[in-house]
């Protein structure tokens, strides 16, 4: 049987994916590797991993891609992980600063700003990483664990996902589960139940995580409380809707 090669994104809100991936004891033949957002889909792009856990704004980018699983990273209120971060109210940014590591993101804050803050900012790629150097900027839009210290160095928060779902009523998908070819329906049944397993004992998950990563963040409330991970079908009509009115 043929190795499956599995990236998976490397944030907090991945914990429980990836401790049930690796201690369900439902898959067999597997390589997981652990990569930013943009990297997991480079990987099913380019043919370098056969499943991952995919920013959904790549998805047109993946050759007959197909949506593995029931579950997925979303949000049905504030998500706290992906903001706009600014030093002035929304209706005074002239600039936004856009991270690199989600096309998502930088995706979702181009149709909140045209269609629902109406505002034209100038967007400006950054790769900064620090926290010191993002923190000089007058607005910028950035992801993952970073995020729970960045907020204390502006004056202004925009949570993405919430502001999505005051404009749309539905919830965001930030990033699901996608294959890149036909995988095996054995596979695929038991991947999922090895996803559930994690999600099922984010309590165990965050103990094995913290053996390694001693940390001073409540990723308890966090995983529980601000990332959903049912990927049931109002947050498949609210991918699509985002989908449908993302820019070129």
């Amino acid at each position: 049987m043929e190795t499956i090669r599995i990236s998976a994104v490397s944030y907090f809100n991945t914990i429980p994916f990836v401790y049930g991936i690796k201690n369900s004891r439902l898959l067999k033949n597997y390589e997981l590797s652990i990569d930013v957002p943009s990297k997991c889909a480079l990987k099913l792009i380019e043919g370098k991993a056969d499943i991952g856990l995919v920013p959904v704004a790549a998805l047109p980018k993946i050759n007959n891609y197909q949506i593995v699983g029931n579950y997925c990273i979303g949000a049905i209120s504030k998500v706290r992980t992906v903001c706009l971060y600014s030093q002035v109210p929304i209706n005074e940014i002239s600039k936004i600063y856009l991270d690199s590591h989600s096309m998502t993101s930088v995706n979702l804050v181009k149709v909140l700003a045209r269609d629902y803050w109406k505002i034209s900012p100038v967007w400006i790629n950054t790769n900064e990483e620090s926290i010191l150097g993002l923190s000089k900027l007058e607005s910028v839009v950035a992801i993952g664990d970073k995020t729970f210290e960045l907020e204390n160095y502006f004056k202004f928060c925009f949570d993405l996902a919430e502001h999505w779902i005051e404009f749309t009523k539905l919830p965001f998908v930030f990033a699901c589960w996608v294959a890149n070819k036909q995988l095996d329906s054995d596979f695929i049944a038991n991947f999922d139940k090895s996803l559930e397993f994690g999600i099922l004992n984010i309590e165990d998950a965050l103990k094995d995580y913290y053996l390694n990563h001693p940390l001073n963040v409540d990723l308890d409330y966090y995983l529980k409380n601000n990332i959903n991970y049912i990927f049931d079908e109002k947050k498949k009509n609210g991918m699509k809707l985002f989908l449908q009115n993302i820019l070129p």
